[in-house]
């Protein structure tokens, strides 16, 4: 890109954050005197924040024993902006620091690696642990990661009863937190990571704390040595509130790893259908799902939306980490199929056990939150920037032997430089941004940073795109996402806007997500594409038939915004609304197509691009869902 035109594309950003930013400003009055704020009135969410809610250090026994040296103190400050070295010596640092982070480590033996590193005496009085030392001391790492993998699958905690080594480490990642925490520049948020996994089937779930240190401190992480079941990590959840009275809620992640277990039918351990106490716990104790992250997009599958033509993107549908995948496992797998269910529970229960958020979240294991294309770190220290093969041909998944016979591996070129959660909030702290995720106030990117605004109501108007108090309006007279429209005899109309990552690529579209329960209780989809870039038309069928183009140069790594457009906006009432019908609306934004982080290797370290994944991907966004119940 010439430096005219990057001149010219820097005019029109500002131009049109300019336009966004006043979105939330308050109507131009007259002048006043007064010494007090003219508008105390305006309580609403006006900033959107980026961070990771799914990061890893050494102190996870899968990170820490594969090479990561970085603990919780450098994740922190990389993530804040600051130069750090990584586990494979490499200078790392990101363009634009992050405004708030989850370390999320592993529970199961958390702080293992570390712990190993420093000879810990009451490690070494266990002859499990002195082993594991032993060997790891000795350049065999992997026996000893085979010897912890053994105890995983037996769910057989080798180091239960030596008394306060798990607190120890606990304590010490949420004394990084409180020391990295600082109110209104950047949050530290405490959490963990319940790591869920029956026979290689992926239920995990990182716990996030509203509390500071003290309260946290009062417990240690529930691991699924302890249980597999996910209704006990809800009990675990409602005893540490009702005892220790904080608050803390869970995010499930990589249901497309889950071998159909994430969104199932029935309960995990008496496979009973599910129940109304059951989809009210889980609505209230997992307010979001990751959608989408390194281990691929979970927002849809080609075989359960073959209308949408963008639902091909970054698909991991080979296998779980136990076992190749079943085409029945797809529908109990995905974001939006679950989304369509929850409907029909709500119907069925009058509770919707799939009610949640979307955001994004890397789940690293570099203790890096990288999520540039062209700064991508990657899923693991092994496969940190290099001109290693090794980089793209990594198996993460598929170590298993497959009774058939079937090559279900998943190779790190797979992988996918993926994502942000962005939170809507008055304020950069640990209550305003949990409080956010709370209300599902936030949307998924695939490591961009567009803003995104949408509302829903039963008035609004396409002159309300326009006005200079368009966020005041928003909540005034309608919902914004995350939340829930009551009935009505009226169409919803909404107003979105977004606009693109200042540092990124133009705009391609804004669509609409559609998703309805019909009076046979048949769930239905449909995309409608309600605002697009370049002048295009979009026809009677709600659809824009023609692609926005392509401007990537495979083989130079590079792109251009000569196509799509900075600012998009929409006004939209459904023309299909029935009263009767249970519905939800998201928002999807798609950019122009970039280069894939495997372009950018394939150029700058003289790798082979590989053949089955694109030159070029649409990174995206997508909100939170707005429900309509009758």
């Amino acid at each position: 890109m010439g430096l005219l035109n990057r001149l010219l594309v820097a005019y029109v950003a500002v131009s049109a954050a300019a336009v966004c930013v006043a979105q939330d400003a308050p109507p131009t009055g007259p002048k006043s005197d007064a010494k007090y704020a003219p508008y105390p009135e305006l309580d609403f969410p006006n900033r959107v924040f980026f961070g990771d809610t799914h990061l890893h250090t050494s102190y996870s026994t899968d990170a820490g024993m594969f090479g990561n040296t970085l603990g919780p103190d450098a994740a922190y400050r990389f993530a804040k902006g600051e130069t750090v070295t990584s586990s494979t010596g490499v200078p790392a640092r990101l363009h634009r620091p992050l405004d708030f982070l989850v370390v999320a480590d592993h529970a199961e033996n958390l702080g293992l690696a570390p712990l190993i590193e420093e000879s810990d005496q009451r490690l070494l009085a266990s002859k499990w642990g002195k082993q594991v030392h032993d060997l790891t001391k000795a350049g065999k790492p992997d026996e000893a990661y085979a010897m912890w993998g053994s105890a995983i699958a037996e769910r057989k905690d080798p180091l239960t009863g030596i008394e306060g080594l798990v607190a120890s480490m606990w304590q010490r990642i949420t004394k990084a937190a409180e020391e990295h925490n600082n109110p209104g520049l950047f949050t530290a948020l405490i959490g963990f990571e319940w790591t869920s996994s029956p026979d290689g089937s992926n239920l995990h779930r990182v716990v996030v704390f509203r509390d500071d240190k003290p309260r946290a401190d009062k417990i240690i992480p529930l691991s699924a040595y302890d249980s597999e079941d996910p209704e006990d990590l809800w009990r675990w959840m409602a005893d540490y509130e009702e005892k220790v009275g904080g608050r803390v809620l869970a995010i499930p992640h990589n249901g497309n790893l889950s071998n159909g277990l994430m969104f199932d039918s029935v309960t995990f351990t008496d496979r009973k259908p599910l129940d109304r106490n059951y989809a009210e716990r889980r609505a209230r104790w997992e307010p979001m799902y990751e959608v989408t992250q390194i281990k691929g997009d979970g927002e849809t599958h080609p075989l359960l939306s073959p209308n949408d033509e963008f639902a091909d993107f970054e698909i991991w549908d080979k296998g779980s980490f136990g076992a190749a995948k079943e085409k029945d496992m797809l529908p109990r797998e995905y974001a939006r199929e679950a989304l369509k269910q929850g409907l029909a529970y709500q119907e069925k229960l009058g509770a919707n056990p799939y009610k949640f958020g979307m955001i994004g979240s890397t789940d690293s294991h570099t203790s890096l939150a990288t999520t540039g294309e062209d700064n991508f770190f990657g899923k693991a220290t092994a496969v940190e920037p290099s001109s290693d093969p090794i980089r793209f041909e990594e198996k993460i998944t598929g170590y298993l032997p497959d009774p058939k016979g079937r090559d279900y591996a998943i190779r790190h070129y797979q992988a996918s430089a993926s994502g942000l959660a962005a939170v809507w909030a008055r304020e950069n702290t640990r209550e305003a941004l949990w409080d956010a995720m709370a209300r599902r106030e936030v949307y998924a990117t695939t490591g961009t940073r567009p803003l995104v605004r949408v509302f829903a109501g039963f008035g609004f108007t396409k002159d309300d795109l326009n006005r200079s108090d368009f966020a005041q309006h928003g909540y005034d007279n309608g919902v914004p996402m995350g939340r829930e429209l009551k009935r009505s005899d009226k169409a919803p109309t909404f107003l979105v806007r977004a606009l693109r990552d200042p540092d990124g690529a133009n705009l391609d579209r804004i669509q609409m997500v559609k998703g309805w329960l019909d009076s046979g209780g048949k769930t239905h989809e449909r995309i409608y594409d309600i605002a697009v870039s370049d002048g295009r038309k979009i026809g009677a069928d709600g659809r824009a038939n023609q692609a926005v183009g392509n401007t990537v140069d495979p083989n130079d790594a590079t792109y251009t915004n000569a196509i799509g457009d900075p600012f998009l906006q929409a006004y939209w009432k459904d023309p299909e609304f029935d009263a009767r019908q249970n519905a939800f609306y998201y928002v999807r934004v798609l950019e122009i197509p970039t280069p894939r982080w495997t372009t950018y290797d394939a150029k700058y370290f003289g790798l082979k691009r590989p053949k089955d994944v694109p030159a070029s991907i649409q990174e995206r966004a997508y909100t939170s869902p707005i429900w309509y119940n009758p």
